[in-house]
């Protein structure tokens, strides 16, 4: 039999609810804290110096590392970008998220939020707070009911859809709904293609998108310095453009500082694009220096799913799986949240934790209610080194360009069952704590083990008419 940890996180959840009651009560008017939440796309677990990566350089990163908290055990909502985005706004895992995989929508963009989910920034928003989003939305567009300003933001620039997001040097961004053009030259695919006309690199490569994008968000977190803000930053780096020729899947505006180094262009343009990414970082903080900010504001910064295979620079460090799988390489990602005078500097945390405990976690920050029936659970008592409720288990279930399936994390056991049209599916059971790297099954040694992670599996999921599946055999 499989004990019980229910009176134990009742425990933890009460002990919780002590030790932060006097921070929650002060969490009022102007003592709440701006948020900022930096998103990266396709960065591996692996990617960044703090990490373990040894050829690209993350000096500032690094060292939000070191003045803050860092998380080994976080977790993505999904293996790509739609529906990690979809957990990420809205508190519920992919057994019951409206979004579960990366859908294509007429007449472009990705399929739209529903009118009045619950998300993020609009609880925030009618908080108080001024919500800004910079850069990819993915979750619907400027004439649907996923407009990201019917969904809480104040503010939107950058990138409505993720076809339109893969080339990082585009003919336009948006902001407010309205288009602004960019001096880039651009060549979009024919219609037959996948991408249906909406695909596209540049043959003139002037105005790159993720500084523009960097900047609106420097503006908007000066222009509401007197108010309790939350900025979402969801940067398109280091995503490639599959629609780019060969040797320029990856934009950057140079290749330094790698361009002496003895690699392919992709890699050089690759590593450039993070070590880019990294310098935000350091201006954002400098940036709350100056405006005297630093300390009244918690920055979280991670990935939308795993990283993509890559040899040099082994992206997902030892992790099994890349991008799009359900091993840990494809959803496991970097989490490092840092607020000066709050989170105990240079800590770790190996409290397992997912997307879907953002939401919850921000409505703690901002010291309002959390909504009902929802899947996460605020991971602030982690931050801040006090007892933390656990999750009995984390669930995902994938879509898209393999069998579908499911995974679940209950302790250090990892659970996948891979369905078969033609007949009984397969299960894969691993104990993380004996191979972090999911190298053994051992299924056939905990049969018990492998029947709970079934019964959990059943229970999670709730049927989607966008997004149907067999049922376990």
């Amino acid at each position: 039999m499989i004990p019980s940890n229910t009176n134990r996180r009742q425990f933890l959840k009460a002990s919780a609810t002590v030790g932060l009651t006097f921070f929650y009560s002060s969490c009022s008017g102007k003592t709440r804290p701006n948020i900022i939440y930096i998103i990266a796309d396709d960065l591996g677990y692996g990617d960044l110096g703090c990490y373990g990566q040894k050829n690209i350089k993350t000096p500032n990163i690094d060292r939000m590392a070191a003045e803050g908290i860092k998380c080994t055990q976080h977790y993505a909502g999904s293996s790509v970008c739609a529906p990690s985005r979809c957990v990420l706004m809205t508190g519920l895992h992919t057994g019951h998220a409206y979004v579960r995989g990366n859908q294509e929508s007429e007449p472009y963009g990705q399929l739209p939020l529903p009118e009045k989910t619950a998300t993020v920034a609009s609880l925030l928003q009618s908080a108080g707070y001024r919500t800004g989003i910079f850069g990819k939305w993915g979750l619907g567009v400027q004439n649907n009911t996923g407009n990201p300003q019917n969904h809480g933001f104040d503010e939107f620039y950058g990138y409505y859809c993720q076809v339109h997001a893969h080339n990082s040097f585009p003919e336009y961004l948006y902001h407010n709904g309205q288009k602004v053009m960019l001096q880039n030259r651009v060549i979009y695919m024919p219609k037959d293609h996948w991408t249906r006309g909406l695909g596209s690199y540049a043959a003139e490569k002037v105005e790159y998108s993720n500084d523009l994008i960097f900047n609106a968000c420097l503006d908007f977190i000066k222009n509401n310095s007197r108010n309790p803000f939350f900025a979402y930053l969801p940067v398109t780096i280091p995503h490639n453009n599959g629609e780019a020729p060969d040797g320029e899947k990856y934009e950057a505006p140079s290749m330094e500082p790698y361009a002496g180094e003895n690699w392919n262009d992709d890699n050089k343009r690759y590593a450039a694009m993070i070590t880019r990414l990294d310098g935000y970082v350091g201006t954002l903080i400098q940036r709350l220096k100056e405006l005297d900010l630093d300390d009244r504001t918690v920055i979280f910064f991670t990935s939308d799913n795993g990283g993509v295979a890559n040899p040099l620079f082994r992206s997902n460090g030892a992790l099994r799986g890349y991008k799009q799988d359900l091993y840990e390489g494809g959803i496991r990602v970097p989490m490092i949240v840092r607020w000066p005078g709050k989170i105990k500097a240079n800590t770790i945390t190996d409290h397992v934790s997912a997307f879907w405990d953002f939401l919850p976690t921000a409505c703690d920050l901002a010291g309002i209610q959390k909504p009902e029936n929802i899947d996460g659970l605020s991971y602030l008592p982690a931050l801040m080194g006090e007892s933390q409720e656990q999750h009995e288990y984390l669930y995902w279930e994938f879509y898209w360009w393999k069998p579908p399936y499911m995974a679940v994390r209950m302790g250090d056991w990892k659970g996948l069952y891979f369905f078969n049209a033609e007949g009984p599916g397969r299960f894969e059971l691993y104990d993380l704590g004996a191979y972090p790297t999911e190298s053994e099954e051992c299924g056939a040694r905990h049969p018990e083990v492998v029947n709970r992670i079934k019964e959990i599996m059943q229970q999670a999921h709730a049927q989607s008419a966008h997004f149907p599946t067999a049922e376990m055999k």
